[in-house]
């Protein structure tokens, strides 16, 4: 097919082999796509191709890519969200009958949808606006993000040995992290954004890789060493991670038998493929989150399980818990273990964003469901992530993006991109929202197979996994890249390793808004009133449109353990219902 330009200027191209035309974002993504389905083709129902393999990308971008950076993360995950909406639409054939339906990616909300807990805002405030807070709950219960010394425990650092860096955790317990290293927990005299990064980085330097590894595995923190992704391919646990699919998805039990999807009717403008399905998350943060808020845009009713004991960041809830209802349930109490034993009675898709192990220990994980699913007479679907993988000798280590971003290499691509001889964090969490997208695919995929084949499934994916489907794609070339710093401010190429993820991102959006405006057009939001926040909250729009089918959320974003935890009399907030 041809490629043609829109009667809004956007470029438009099928994704066929035969396709041809000059737009390299266009190309690079179809040839992301084609690297992904030889990856995990065996990973999808086969009934899933022959739609991906009709997904048109749109894009209004005629230029170089949208982020200051060498990684193809736009190509990555245009491609995997080209797979999401195949398999969707796989499962609207069980309903409608095979059809040729027109399947659409936009890129720019693909691309968007990477960084969307920035443009998220909720009374009008982002999340750099520290006034949001007084509109969040504040579920930051240790106060690891209460002041700027707390949260730069989280950060990259250089270590004794001149150009090795650790990338320090304090995760949600900054305590911990900063005492590992002979700092005070709490140091309200400091304040100074540099004089911070200064007195934790000479800490820092007290130490070489091994004695830091050492000392945190004690702690059981999430701190790592910073390799080079030929580092990272030579260890044991990079060799197995590499040699398995981005996610894979298998079978967990045979015994129990199809279980076509409700496909009920809702108050949205069109049918929603995953209506009536019934999903529990027990996640936090954003990866494990961006699973059920893509499920929830097909349609699905998701319930965020959450622990009034463990902590969380305030403001990602404003935008990964879009179209959910939410509620506290401490698992370890009897009383809270009989309600969710109610709704586990119901669901059809559970979703694990914690370390491998930990529903097990719970009472809830893969091998139990398998057992209730027996029981019940119909399957389940259990969808993991986390940050390592779940085989390989670091699977149980925790972790979070920067994590994985800094074992995997792919903080040493950013760095040396920018002429550095040291890492640098990308900007924004987008593994986290790569990763969610993987996840989403695996439930897809699941519910697909219960329905045709009945059975339970069990899905798995990681941080790292989508680290390495982003570099095998490859590194933008210098040449892409001396354009990129030519056309983006110097300020964000003054960057150094130290500088804090809030840093790099703040700098990141300032030059991408002067450098691609279209990404943040107005077509590309959504707000409404949340009864949650009790304040209007705005949001990006779904990347993927279906012929016939309406992706979208029935409701808008509230803080964990906002509802009442029940299936029953949830509400549709008609400010959202709309194409």
């Amino acid at each position: 097919m041809t490629p043609y330009l829109g009667a809004e200027g956007t470029t438009n191209g099928h994704n066929g082999t035969g396709a041809h035309d000059d737009n390299a974002l266009l190309a690079g993504t179809r040839t992301a796509l084609q690297h992904l389905i030889a990856k995990a083709k065996q990973q999808l129902p086969v009934e899933s191709l022959p739609h991906i393999k009709n997904v048109e990308f749109a894009t209004a971008n005629t230029g170089s890519p949208y982020f200051p950076s060498p990684l193809k993360q736009t190509e990555a995950i245009s491609a995997l969200k080209a797979v999401e909406a195949g398999v969707a639409s796989a499962i609207a054939d069980l309903k409608d009958g095979i059809s040729n339906r027109s399947i659409n990616v936009d890129l720019e909300r693909a691309t968007a949808f990477l960084f969307s807990t920035y443009l998220a805002t909720v009374g009008g405030l982002d999340k750099a606006n520290p006034k949001a807070k007084n509109l969040l709950k504040d579920t930051d219960l240790l106060q690891a993000q209460s002041n700027l010394y707390r949260r730069l425990s989280a950060n990259l650092y250089e270590t004794k040995n001149a150009g090795e860096y650790f990338h320090l955790h304090g995760s949600l317990e900054a305590t911990k992290a900063l005492n590992m290293i002979g700092l005070e927990g709490h140091r309200p005299d400091l304040t100074d954004y540099h004089e911070c990064i200064k007195i934790i980085e000479d800490h820092v330097k007290q130490f070489t890789l091994d004695q830091l590894e050492e000392m945190n595995a004690k702690i059981k923190q999430a701190g790592v060493s910073c390799l080079k992704w030929e580092d990272f391919q030579a260890t044991q646990h990079g060799q197995e991670l590499i040699a398995q699919p981005p996610w894979q998805v298998e079978s967990l039990e045979k015994d129990t038998p199809p279980a076509p999807l409700p496909f009920s009717s809702s108050r949205a403008p069109k049918p929603q493929i995953l209506s009536g399905v019934r999903v529990l998350e027990l996640c936090r943060i954003i990866a494990g989150p961006a699973m059920g808020r893509g499920l929830a845009e097909y349609g699905a009713e998701v319930i965020k399980v959450t622990s009034p004991y463990l902590s969380d960041v305030p403001f990602f809830q404003v935008d990964a818990n879009i179209g959910k209802h939410t509620a506290d349930l401490n698992l370890k109490e009897d009383g809270d273990r009989k309600i969710f034993e109610e709704l586990l009675a119901s669901a059809d898709v559970v979703l694990d964003g914690y370390r491998p192990g930990s529903l097990n220990r719970l009472g809830y994980g893969p091998k139990q469901l398998a057992e209730i699913a027996k029981q019940r007479g119909r399957g389940f679907v259990y969808v993991a992530e986390n940050c390592f993988g779940h085989t390989g000798p670091w699977a149980y280590r925790p972790g979070w993006q920067q994590i994985a971003d800094c074992v995997s290499g792919v903080a040493w691509a950013q760095g040396r991109a920018m002429g550095l001889n040291e890492p640098v964090v990308p900007p924004f969490p987008m593994s986290d929202y790569g990763t969610g997208c993987m996840g989403t695919i695996a439930a897809l995929t699941g519910l697909f197979r219960r329905a045709k084949s009945g059975g339970s499934y069990v899905g798995t994916t990681s941080l790292c996994q989508y680290d390495i489907y982003l570099q095998q794609l490859g590194l933008y070339d210098e040449k892409m890249m001396a354009q990129l710093r030519s056309e983006h401010d110097d300020e964000f190429f003054g960057l150094r390793h130290h500088d804090s993820v809030d840093e790099v991102g703040k700098r990141a959006l300032k030059t991408m808004r002067r450098t691609h405006p279209e990404l943040f057009e107005e077509r590309h939001m959504q707000e409404c009133f949340s009864r949650g926040f009790k304040a209007s909250v705005r949001t990006i729009r779904p990347v993927v449109s279906i012929e016939g089918y309406w992706n979208g959320f029935l409701r808008s974003s509230r803080p964990n353990g906002f509802d009442r935890p029940t299936w029953e009399d949830w509400e549709v907030d008609d400010g959202l219902l709309k194409d």
